[in-house]
């Protein structure tokens, strides 16, 4: 009994020191530097990782924002968020500024490239669309102009796709995502 007591006594204060120290993981607070890892997504509560925007901040709105924007050589394509935990990690990746992505050709279909980083993944089999866009391997974004069927994480899709597959063209192109409807 005494054994028990005593385990419950430094499981307790174990409990107490982590809450009353407030410490944590702190979010990047410059510019175009990477989360660190497990950031992205979200807390214990439910909430996005990382500090809560002060009500009425830029920040708060853009973490509110439904549409992302694809800029391809002098083309700029509105994009809406899909609703799960990759296209939450990828706004929150795009609210500390925009991504450039190096695509290179694949298939006659689409067009992938490395994001540099991971982001949270939930995979489903899906058949994709010309405009869809997608997460692959958990570090790889792809974007179709063509159909596919595999296991992805949707991250959204392309609103209107007037001149969406001649702008990605033949070959490697880079694409800017950002929140912003043109580069920042």
């Amino acid at each position: 009994m005494k054994k028990l007591w005593t385990v419950w006594l430094v499981c307790l204060l174990l409990y107490l020191a982590a809450c009353g120290t407030g410490a944590g993981p702190e979010s990047p607070t410059s510019g175009q530097s990477a989360p660190a890892a497990g950031s992205i997504g979200e807390g214990s509560q439910g909430e996005p990782a990382g500090e809560v925007p002060q009500a009425g901040s830029q920040e708060e709105t853009e973490m509110k924002q439904d549409t992302f924007y694809l800029t391809v050589g002098e083309e700029t394509f509105a994009a809406a968020f899909a609703d799960n935990v990759g296209a939450q990690g990828l706004k929150e990746l795009l609210a500390q500024g925009p991504v450039t992505i190096r695509l290179r050709d694949y298939g006659g279909f689409e067009k992938v490239g490395a994001l540099g980083q991971s982001l949270p993944a939930s995979d489903v089999q899906t058949t994709t669309q010309a405009g869809d866009i997608v997460l692959y391997q958990g570090d790889q974004i792809v974007l179709f102009y063509g159909s596919n069927s595999w296991s992805y994480t949707r991250l959204g899709q392309i609103s209107d796709l007037s001149g969406w597959e001649e702008a990605l063209g033949p070959g490697d192109v880079s694409v800017t995502l950002s929140l912003a409807g043109s580069r920042e």
